[in-house]
């Protein structure tokens, strides 16, 4: 059997897994982001309701959420450019696959999916929540961190809880957000690039 034949039979099993963990991927930056973001502003809205009156907000308030606003959508659009610039991943999205052969597709799978997980290595480098093997039975003890952990199923009681590990989850075993590019309009991802003759 040669290798054409192996990929184009066992496409369901590698291609759609890995444009899914891309997705996931890609999803998981963005929430990363936003959490990170949300977390500031939420420590900010305290400190400003201490320092000012009741009687409303004023024009100063409302451009500071318009400000804080588009910066919250500058960085959710910046993680999707990184991961463009790397890896290419919204070009793939825009591609009409029914046009190209499974070997086709496979090739270029491979490709993106090789370059994204790097980028997400580089400045994230995932860690699983739970170090065991997923169909595994685990043990939660008392005083988990529930927002590390989700319970599911039938619930109830008190920890220690067991019961089999349906995700490892995933945790950022670093926080290095790539720089933000000079780019004023918020809406522009990765600009188009046009070489010169």
């Amino acid at each position: 059997m040669n290798i054409l034949e192996l990929i184009s039979n066992n496409f369901d099993l590698w291609v759609v897994p890995a444009v899914a963990v891309g997705l996931l991927l890609c999803g998981w930056v963005l929430w990363l982001v936003l959490r990170s973001s949300r977390a500031k502003k939420f420590a900010r809205v305290h400190v400003q309701k201490d320092g000012v009156s009741s009687k409303g907000k004023s024009k100063k308030d409302f451009v500071d959420q318009k400000i804080e606003q588009d910066r919250k959508t500058r960085l959710f659009l910046h993680s999707l450019s990184v991961l463009q610039r790397d890896g290419r991943l919204l070009d793939f999205f825009d591609e009409d696959l029914s046009l190209y052969d499974d070997e086709q597709i496979g090739a270029a799978v491979r490709s993106i999916h090789e370059d994204c997980k790097k980028t997400i290595k580089k400045y994230i480098d995932p860690k699983p929540v739970i170090d065991n093997e997923e169909g595994e039975r685990v043990t939660i003890e008392p005083g988990f961190d529930i927002d590390s952990i989700k319970l599911v199923g039938n619930v109830s009681g008190e920890p220690p809880f067991e019961g089999i590990l349906k995700h490892r989850g995933w945790k950022a075993g670093k926080k290095e957000i790539p720089k933000l590019s000079d780019i004023q309009d918020a809406a522009i991802i990765i600009p188009a690039e046009v070489e010169i003759q």
